[in-house]
Formats: C-alpha cells, structure tokens, sequence
C-alpha cells in the first residue's frame, strides 16, 4: 500500500514540473514577443543560425558532464541516456524560470528517486552539480577578467570600475576550493548531509567541464552577433561572464534582465544596440524557448510512458 501511494505520489510530482513547464512556456512568451523572436531568427544567415543551434546542443551535452561527475561522487551509476536527459529537463527548465536551486532540484529528484536513488545520496548529487556551475564561472571568469579587464558600467552599482578585482576574487576562491582537494579528506557537514571535498582530480575535472559549457553558452550568443574584428571572443566571453556575474551580485531594475543589460552596455560600442538587441532575441529563442519546449515535450512524454507501465503492472 505504502509503495502505490509513493508511485502515485511521484507521477503526480511529475505532472506538477510538466505544469510548471508549460507554465514557464506562457511566461517566455509573454515577456518576449514570439514574433519578435522568430523575426531574429530569421533575418539571420542561415550559416550562424547552424553554428548557434550546434553550439547550444554540444552546451546542454557538456552539462551533463555534471551530472557524470556528480553520480561518480555519490557512487551510483546510470545509464548515459538517463543522465542526458535528466541533466538536459532541469537545466532547460531552470534555465527559463530561475530558482535554479529549487526548479533543478525538483526535477533531478523525480527522475533520481524513481531510478532507485535514495533521497540522502541525491541531495548531496544536486549539491554538488550546483557547485559545479559555479566552479566554471569562477575559474574561467577569474583568468578572462585578469587577461581583459573590462570596465565596469556604473549602473551595475559594482564596487570597481574594472573587473580586474573580480578576477582576482574569482581565482582566490577556486585555489582555496583545490587546496581543499588536496589536504582536506574529513567530511563536514552541512545540515544533516556529510559532504567530503572531491579529489584534486575530480575537482580539476570539475573546473575543466564546468568552463568548457561556460564558453560553448558564450559562443552561441556571439556567433548570433554580426562579424566584426572590433569584438573577440575572448573580449565578449569577458562580457558574457561578467554579465552572468552581474545577475548574482547586483539587480539593475527596469523591463531588461540584467544579462541583457550588461550586454548592450558593454557591446554596443563595437555594434550597434538594435543588432545586439535582435543578436539577444534570437539567442533567448534557441538557448532559452527551444531547449524548454523539447524538454516539455520529452518531460509530458516520459510521464505518460511511466504512468501506463504503473498502471500495466497493477493490471
């Protein structure tokens, strides 16, 4: 009795984060004109709009890097098909409606639980490719910020007028976190979960997948922006980071979000705003609204697949 309440506690779960989905669909839409979206896409050449959707599906396949990782640590092993597309569900949800800690988690949690992973063991696997987003953007933040220190705009409100000083913060964080590696082998606790640093090589693992997907999301934002020899990559990978730094440290208010503030901030000097902002749309639509709405569909699909096998074993 207890195990078909929890059965259909947990398809009931599933078909709540298949709402909220559809829910996060309707909000993309409302904030951002589906027509003005698909004008972007299409008023793109045909070649950068490849190389975009190319890059966003090599992005979504090195996040789930972490999840790899993650079940390494945990020592638990799935299928790499299951890890695919649990990893690829949360993080295009997530992605869309924010509260990456709970949206990601839920969803990495229905798919967890009902492969035969105990809740305590998911908890510290969700802890921990959670860090693991972060570890990308602190390393690879900290090197580009040393290398190009990009000025700051003062709307951000940042305590510095270059992003040198972060940079500098950034690496620190990331050495403490590998000499933690290296000499620190006694778990600690963190509310009821025991956690343990990963090893030196699992956490140099961690930084190098973490940074790989942190420059593929770049690149797909930069190769939908006209070409010019005024921007890099490295110089605009700078902006990239420092914009998705800026979501975390500073809330700039007004109908833009704060990435496409610093954007257009930072950007705008090398093309012109209108591009950038049509360069944005279009990326909102194949790194945002696309990866939802497959993961919406695969997320309706495996809750009815799992629903009639419930349902074929009870007959």
């Amino acid at each position: 009795m207890g195990k078909k309440h929890l059965r259909n506690f947990s398809s009931l779960f599933g078909f709540l984060l298949l709402g909220l989905s559809l829910w996060a669909i309707g909000g993309q839409l409302r904030e951002y004109n589906y027509h003005d979206i698909l004008n972007s896409l299409v008023a793109l050449p045909k070649i950068r709009l490849v190389w975009a959707l190319g890059l966003t599906s090599l992005a979504y396949l090195a996040l789930s890097g972490y999840d790899l990782l993650a079940l390494h640590y945990i020592r638990y092993s799935l299928a790499y098909w299951k890890i695919v597309l649990a990893n690829f569900i949360s993080n295009a949800v997530s992605n869309t409606i924010g509260l990456s800690l709970l949206t990601s988690s839920a969803i990495h949690y229905r798919f967890y639980s009902g492969w035969g992973i105990p809740p305590v063991a998911i908890a510290i696997a969700i802890a921990f490719v959670n860090l693991s987003f972060c570890l990308g953007l602190l390393a690879l933040g900290g090197v580009i910020f040393l290398l190009v220190p990009l000025p700051i705009p003062p709307q951000i409100n940042f305590p510095w007028l270059s992003a040198r000083p972060l940079g500098v913060i950034f690496l620190l964080i990331i050495g403490i976190y590998l000499l933690g590696s290296l000499f620190i082998r006694k778990p600690f606790k963190l509310g009821n979960l025991d956690f343990r640093f990963p090893s030196f090589k699992m956490a140099a693992a961690l930084i190098a997948v973490s940074s790989v997907e942190w420059g593929l999301a770049a690149a797909v934002l930069y190769t939908l922006l006209p070409e010019t020899t005024a921007l890099s990559y490295p110089t605009f990978l700078g902006i990239y980071l420092l914009a998705m730094a800026a979501g975390v440290f500073s809330n700039v208010p007004g109908g833009l979000g704060v990435f496409e503030t610093i954007v257009l901030l930072l950007v705008w000097p090398h093309i012109p705003a209108a591009t950038v902002f049509a360069s944005l749309l279009a990326y909102r639509g194949v790194y945002y609204f696309l990866p939802l709405f497959i993961a919406t569909l695969l997320l309706g699909f495996y809750e009815l697949k799992t629903r009639s096998k419930y349902k074929s074993k009870r007959w």
